[in-house]
């Protein structure tokens, strides 16, 4: 039976001996120099950052409510902490810089435009977060305050977005320590550092623990203090797993050459050239003197591989690397279905806040669902419920503002039109006068008149999905106009995205239909192959059934394998089906769009996703070595330790196929597993691969811990960090799972 680091070095484990003291004494002072760099990092000079760490007294503002707060930024340099002037209110409340998606100076939140009109426009900001978390409207008492906020909080931003997977660890750990501190002397007991250590998942051994703990007290005073606690937390973040693949490629010194790294290299299946070794080990060593040597030692090794590269994700599939220049139908686009929603469709809000966090997730299809407004303006929201109301004119300026933020890529909005032709005209005046030349109002110049024109075209261009008349009507023809559906100004509007009733013959390529989620798949078991060929040349959109009043998807993967376009689900509510589709657009820079399969595109193609039998099925080895950081679920209980697995599932054309780990008993911090799986991908052009982690219950359902989806042909073979998200795909950072992935033919 092979013992854990033979495991992991597959067989190939040098003879090493025990380490010499320089070797020791350099990665000692790796250690620092990372701990410090990163203590360093947090106090600046800066005056913005200055007032944010004296605190300012800022108006928190929502709807029929607001309410004056002393908002802190920590000294830690990453954390907001804020505190009512209430009597009645001791506690505080924390969020971290790391959580925020993007600061927007002046009224430029919904929020703000309705509730915040009594404070000066230069006094307000708004801060917003990732996922599905609401925005924090602000106002100071001078803009000059409100600029402080706003600038420093983009510093703050930027510089967590540089930090490095090992910064923001040593942060997490700190912020526990922080809070397990209860009486703030900045010592921490052995109490505390068991308090602490449930607060970070892991149930450990009394006795192991006060060994820990008394092997980090120097100063024998039985509590730790200052480097004793950065000891602690070095102690804690030791990676046993991390350390023995470390030693397998450095030999008996246990400081790793140029040359051993680029073995290592060569067996991740990475360009593996001694000079990329040497750039790498120019990048992530910490230690000066081991960079002069083009040595690495294990805290640069172990930054290198938390490191975007060393993600699962292939970086280069994190930029637009696709041709673009293919017509529209050759690409799946990411599509919202009820986009205006923020929950239940038939009692939830209205907002135009949702459509800016779909166009932030790299959304290019949106629907707008709009009625006859009581003062003449058109509205939008869920007809016949009590969902509330949004002014359409509001939602396109806000489309306007925000569609181009996040991807250069065409936008299409779904037009939904339950209005009478008066407030339809006025529709057509909003998207003239809102949208400007960025709305295509006529065919744009193409080579080939029989093919959509490309996301590379139409960069830049906003095309309305929509009902068009066969003709112009002259003036005489009124008659006939008044028993019109559709206003000739809204029609003259549609030019690319015309919807009509589905034929299977093919008709005009601006001609494209919209399938509900049962229609769409019986045709898909009655004429798989139909339904794929007119997708080559044609568009088409999927949306979720009528009854799904809970705002509930459906799996958007069926529709993809026929080559179904804009699959529209409703982005406001988490789950794998969400997930599923997160992982699919995060391929080619999240700008919304990627191209199909050849087999997808191809006009005579014989693909038929209900028959499919691929030539090119791949092996997908899976080797789950261990788990860090995951996220307590408990917080109110601090006993609750999670007990975690881990599944992996493949989506894809046939059956979804799964396999997971057993499951390791009250340890979320470190769970250690090294167990192989063995999974089938059928069609690696169209699958997904899904890393979920769950927390097991022997007497109920599993609780979610954490997922991260991509796709097949994303993923990076060798040893790879998951790094995992929420449900509704925020990161979870610091947590990650350490894997081992081969790809092989049958």
């Amino acid at each position: 039976m092979p013992n854990f680091w033979d495991t992991m070095c597959g067989g190939r484990r040098k003879q090493y001996q025990a380490e010499p003291k320089v070797v020791e004494q350099k990665v000692q002072s790796t250690k620092e120099h990372g701990l410090k760099a990163f203590r360093k990092m947090a106090l600046s000079d800066d005056e913005d950052v200055k007032t944010m760490l004296n605190g300012s007294l800022l108006w928190k503002i929502k709807a029929g409510w607001r309410q004056q707060r002393l908002y802190r930024l920590e000294s830690d340099g990453m954390t907001i902490w804020y505190q009512s002037r209430a009597k009645r209110a001791r506690s505080k409340q924390i969020f971290s810089i790391l959580h925020i998606e993007s600061i927007r100076e002046g009224r430029q939140s919904e929020g703000l435009r309705k509730n915040g009109r009594r404070f000066p426009e230069s006094c307000c900001f708004s801060i917003s977060f990732m996922g599905r978390r609401r925005n924090l409207d602000l106002a100071a008492a001078s803009d000059q305050e409100a600029q402080s906020w706003v600038q420093g909080l983009r510093k703050l931003m930027l510089r967590a977005e540089a930090m490095s997977q090992r910064e923001k660890l040593v942060h997490w750990i700190r912020d526990y320590l922080h809070q397990a501190d209860r009486n703030g002397d900045e010592k921490m007991s052995f109490q505390e550092v068991k308090d602490m250590l449930k607060m970070i998942n892991i149930d450990m051994n009394d006795l192991y623990a006060y060994q820990l703990f008394k092997k980090c007290d120097r100063s024998n005073t039985d509590t730790l203090e200052d480097c004793e606690i950065e000891e602690f937390c070095t102690q804690l973040m030791h990676r046993p797993e991390l350390e023995g693949i470390f030693h397998c490629y450095s030999g008996e010194d246990r400081v790793l050459s140029a040359e051993e790294l680029q073995e290592f290299l060569l067996n991740q299946g990475e360009e593996a050239t001694l000079e990329r070794a040497k750039e790498i080990i120019q990048k992530y060593e910490l230690n000066e003197k081991a960079r002069q040597h083009d040595l690495m030692m294990l805290e640069g090794f172990m930054m290198y591989l938390l490191s975007a590269e060393g993600d699962i994700f292939n970086a280069e599939h994190s930029k637009v690397y696709q041709d673009m220049t293919q017509p529209l139908s050759h690409y799946f686009i990411s599509s919202s279905h009820n986009t205006y929603l923020t929950n239940h469709q038939l009692v939830g809000s209205s907002s135009t806040e949702s459509y800016i966090r779909v166009f932030m997730e790299g959304c290019r299809c949106v629907e707008l669902d709009c009625w006859e407004g009581p003062t003449g303006e058109p509205v939008i929201y869920h007809g016949h419920t009590l969902t509330s109301k949004i002014l359409f004119k509001d939602v396109i300026a806000t489309i306007r503002d925000y569609a181009f933020k996040y991807s250069p890529y065409p936008v299409i909005l779904s037009l939904e039109n339950h209005c009478g032709l008066e407030q339809q005209a006025t529709m057509a005046y909003h998207l003239r006068d809102i949208l400007g030349d960025v709305l295509v109002s006529e065919a744009i110049n193409s080579a080939d008149p029989d093919q959509l024109p490309s996301p590379e075209t139409l960069k830049g261009k906003i095309l309305l999905k929509g009902k068009k008349l066969s003709g112009h009507l002259l003036p005489e023809e009124e008659e006939t106009r008044m028993r019109m559906e559709t206003a000739q100004e809204l029609s003259d509007l549609v030019v690319y995205c015309q919807t009509v009733e589905y034929r299977d013959q093919p008709g005009s390529v601006c001609e494209m239909s919209s399938f509900s989620e049962d229609k769409i798949r019986r045709l898909i078991k009655e004429s798989g192959n139909t339904l794929v060929r007119y997708n080559t040349r044609q568009l088409s959109r999927i949306y979720p059934d009528g009854l799904r009043t809970n705002s509930s998807n459906y799996s958007p993967q069926e529709m993809w394998n026929a080559g179904c376009q804009l699959v529209a689900l409703n982005f406001q509510t988490p789950g794998y089906k969400m997930d599923l589709n997160r992982g699919r657009f995060q391929d080619n820079g999240l700008c919304g769009y990627v191209l199909k399969p050849e087999f997808l595109r191809r006009a005579d193609t014989s693909f038929n996703p209900e028959t499919a039998v691929s030539n090119n099925m791949k092996i997908l080895h899976v080797r789950i070595i261990s788990a860090q950081q995951l996220p307590k679920l408990n917080k109110e209980k601090p006993n609750s330790i999670v007990d975690p697995f881990v599944r992996v599932e493949i989506h894809g054309v046939g059956k979804r196929r799964e396999q997971e780990t057993n499951y390791i008993l009250n340890n979320g911090f470190n769970p250690l597993w090294d167990e192989r799986l063995r999974l089938e991908v059928l069609v690696p052009e169209l699958a997904l691969v899904r890393f979920v982690v769950e927390d097991y219950d022997k007497t109920s359902s599993n609780d979610f811990v954490g997922q991260y989806t991509l796709p097949f042909q994303s993923i990076k073979q060798g040893y790879r960090h998951v790094h995992l998200l929420s449900k509704d795909g925020a990161s979870l950072t610091p947590a990650t799972l350490f894997v081992h992935i081969k790809i092989e033919d049958p």
